[in-house]
């Protein structure tokens, strides 16, 4: 299910003050209920194409609890009905839409806004 002229929009945990819409990728180039890393600047970024919810989420690819770059290869559910990631390596989990660890205290993630325009997906960033 492709999506190419609606509009969902998910706002940062932090600052909502968007001064950048980064051109990603056209939507063809993400899986369909899963993710691809993307690089803005330094940073990379895990982008999920959530097609069972008909939804896009981006996030920081770097899990925090070991370190390692590896999100966007996670596997993507729900629980409670709130979309989620879970690390391919160590199972954390971390809500797509705060950034908050599902199943742990000592670790949350950055994530970004999303808007598919005209076929293409933009992250949203403060900088």
């Amino acid at each position: 299910m492709e999506q190419h002229n609606e509009i969902k929009v998910f706002e940062p945990t932090a600052d909502t003050d968007i001064k950048v819409w980064f051109k990603a990728a056209p939507v063809h180039a993400f899986p369909e209920n899963g993710g691809a890393c993307v690089k803005y600047k330094d940073l990379q970024i895990a982008v999920f194409n959530f097609s069972r919810r008909g939804e896009w989420y981006a996030c920081q690819n770097l899990c925090p609890h070991k370190m390692q770059m590896v999100l966007s290869r996670g596997m993507i559910g729900s629980l409670d009905g709130k979309p989620k990631v879970a690390c391919p390596f160590h199972k954390k989990t971390f809500s797509l839409t705060t950034g908050e660890c599902l199943n742990a205290e000592e670790c949350s993630i950055s994530v970004f806004p999303v808007r598919i325009e005209d076929g293409f997906v933009h992250i949203g960033f403060t900088q």
